[in-house]
């Protein structure tokens, strides 16, 4: 009889634990990271590292798909459209919040038909020469600026792209007139610039950082508030140009009607990450700085980078290609 008892004890208590497990098991087996620019970009090796570690956190496969095209309008529409079963998420860079202004027929909204999980981390933009260029301090620059409107020359990956807002914005703010060069993608404007068919560009430290370390570039300063630590020598814009601050992120978002619930365990599992070891070194290598803070933060900047975008877009009315 004791026997019995123990038996049907245990198996009770074998369904329990089963039943737990199913109730907390990810919904899916296999989930997407959608991420709206071609593979290659910065936010893939940050996007891969944290898909792999979401394994072991949630039971589940994250996979990533890289959709671009449209100013990486094309892959936030797969996510707006997508079942908000804890399938799909969007990783994208703050250039999501200028795609209102920049598209106005885009047929959502992303304040509203996306959800808000995590930024990742704030990735610092350097404003960069040749290492032979004349060019040597900001101070100089906008002094050749004024003394010779629009011949200085920019690059960006395109017209209403990050790095071409993070130029207008410097522009309109130091009151000089500088010429947009747009390419197609980071590598083509490297190119133009090591070419000399352009005097300089803005790019993301996650992409760059390496190349002025080795000394193929040159870093005249860098688009946060204040010095980065991992580039103490360079100086902020903000210090040459009062206000000028331009604060490039990356962030993970979800289908509008995903469940709280579902986010809030996305969420916990993220800020487990915060310390891991591997993706700090990833992150320092870049100067970038992790998040990983949850979604309070992230509703924030998206709405103050939305609103501030519009009003330069609107302003020196710039035009998506």
């Amino acid at each position: 009889m004791r026997r019995r008892t123990f038996l049907f004890s245990a198996l009770a208590s074998g369904l329990a634990v089963i039943s737990a497990r199913a109730q907390t098991a990810w919904p899916v087996r296999t989930a997407r990271f959608i991420v709206p620019f071609a593979a290659g970009s910065a936010l893939d090796v940050p996007t891969r590292m944290i898909a792999d570690r979401l394994v072991a956190e949630l039971g589940a496969t994250f996979v990533i798909e890289n959709h671009s095209g449209a100013g990486g309008a094309i892959g936030v529409q797969l996510v707006v459209q997508a079942e908000p079963d804890g399938g799909t998420f969007l990783v994208t860079s703050s250039s999501v919040a200028s795609l209102p202004a920049l598209r106005p027929n885009l047929g959502f909204d992303p304040e509203h038909d996306l959800l808000p999980v995590s930024m990742i981390c704030d990735v610092p933009s350097a404003l960069l020469v040749r290492a032979d260029s004349r060019l040597t301090s900001v101070p100089q620059l906008i002094a050749e600026a004024r003394a010779k409107p629009g011949r200085l020359t920019y690059g960006s990956g395109g017209v209403g792209s990050s790095n071409h807002l993070a130029g207008a914005s410097f522009a309109t703010l130091a009151g000089v007139e500088l010429l947009h060069v747009p390419y197609r993608g980071t590598s083509a404007v490297l190119n133009g610039l090591y070419g000399g068919d352009i005097d300089l560009m803005f790019a993301p430290t996650l992409d760059v950082l390496g190349l002025v370390k080795q000394g193929a570039l040159r870093a005249l300063a860098v688009t946060m508030p204040e010095r980065v630590p991992a580039m103490p020598d360079v100086p902020a814009i903000a210090e040459f140009v009062p206000g000028y601050v331009v604060s490039n992120w990356f962030a993970i978002f979800a289908p509008a009607k995903l469940s709280l619930d579902l986010r809030a365990r996305l969420v916990k599992a993220l800020a487990l990450m915060r310390d891991w070891p591997e993706l700090q070194a990833r992150f320092a290598a870049g100067a970038a700085i992790a998040r990983l803070d949850g979604p309070e933060p992230l509703t924030k900047q998206l709405t103050e980078d939305t609103t501030r975008w519009a009003a330069l877009i609107k302003k020196l009315g710039i035009k998506a290609e």
